[in-house]
């Protein structure tokens, strides 16, 4: 697995939590990442993108309450997820079109 992603738990609805997606920095160096998320019974979906210059896009479903940044000296791609609804329980997975790579998911279940 050339992608980890991390930080998936279990948080009451208007909580907080923040993934992590972690690689080489050959992987990440001058590519686009993105976070996907697949609910249960549902189709993978596009949550957010980031460019390597920084230049970020949001579903709007996730619009004003997620942010993704990274940090390219660290070869790291982060979702901060705030004000979480029972809606965003899924499994998340980060994305690289570099190699055509996916971390391995992480799940993140949210309470009402």
């Amino acid at each position: 697995v050339q992608l980890q992603a991390s930080g998936g738990g279990l948080v009451q609805a208007g909580g907080s939590l923040r993934l992590s997606c972690a690689a080489s920095k050959i992987t990440f160096r001058l590519s686009n990442v993105e976070w996907y998320r697949q609910a249960p019974g549902k189709e993978r979906e596009l949550v957010a993108s980031i460019t390597w210059t920084g230049n970020t896009d949001y579903a709007a479903s996730v619009k004003g309450r997620f942010t993704i940044s990274r940090d390219n000296a660290k070869a790291t791609v982060d979702l901060q997820m705030n004000s979480l609804k029972p809606e965003d329980t899924a499994v998340y997975y980060c994305y690289t079109p570099r190699g055509d790579l996916w971390g391995q998911g992480t799940l993140v279940t949210v309470s009402s």
